[in-house]
């Protein structure tokens, strides 16, 4: 791939009022640097996800500007707009081994300049975690709930406080949990009403859906 057939969404942020997102995964460390250096050439603030701490050296010699988020196995060149001093969207997650996509998807609201708060650790196989901070949940516009193994939080979640839940199922569990599937299908088969669910892993993507319920459903002109 070259960076021409990269054709990169520049005018994004206009049209919608989102940073453009580079996945990481699949792309190399030239490739990635590439982009990111158009990026900034056009003033744009750019956000790189799903990168390995190998290719994260890779970009960070040849771009030494680059900003490592590590915990959320993400990049990003150019200035983070200051947040609100008051959090708007609770992330939580079922357990430690999902913070990366829960950290992803704090990320990608931090770089829309929304402050996050985050829960993490608080799966219903220790239901009091999860009930210890539904008093500092209330106050929250969104929560944005990340969850592995059989994905319960997000279903536990909605049928417990009123405003909008995202489930995010993470690919973390045994056998039968089918690197997410078993959360995916539990969170889409959901009897809590109201629940969304992006797909798996989909930190960026749950962001998005939050950053769009906190902005309103206002006409594109």
């Amino acid at each position: 791939m070259t960076l021409r057939e990269a054709r990169l969404d520049l005018t994004r942020r206009h049209r919608l009022g989102m940073v453009e997102a580079i996945w990481g995964e699949h792309k190399s460390a030239d490739q990635i640097v590439a982009i990111l250096r158009s990026m900034q050439t056009a003033g744009e603030l750019a956000l790189v996800t799903r990168v390995d701490a190998i290719k994260t050296a890779a970009v960070r010699d040849l771009c030494p500007a680059v900003q490592v988020h590590e915990h959320a196995a993400c990049l990003t060149l150019g200035e983070i707009p200051a947040a609100a001093e008051a959090a708007a969207v609770a992330v939580l997650s079922g357990g430690t081994s999902d913070r990366r996509v829960a950290e992803e998807a704090s990320l990608a609201l931090r770089v829309h300049g929304v402050a996050t708060a985050s829960f993490l650790d608080v799966g219903v196989a220790g239901l009091h975690r999860l009930l210890d901070v539904l008093p500092e949940l209330r106050s929250m516009r969104v929560l944005i709930a990340c969850a592995g193994m059989e994905g319960a939080l997000p279903t536990v979640l909605t049928g417990l406080v009123p405003q909008p839940v995202i489930g995010v199922p993470v690919s973390v569990g045994y056998g039968v949990s089918a690197g997410g599937r078993a959360a995916l299908d539990g969170m889409l088969a959901s009897c809590a009403p109201g629940l969304s669910v992006v797909n798996i892993d989909n930190g960026y993507g749950a962001a998005m859906a939050a950053l769009r319920i906190l902005r309103g459903a206002s006409p594109q002109t």
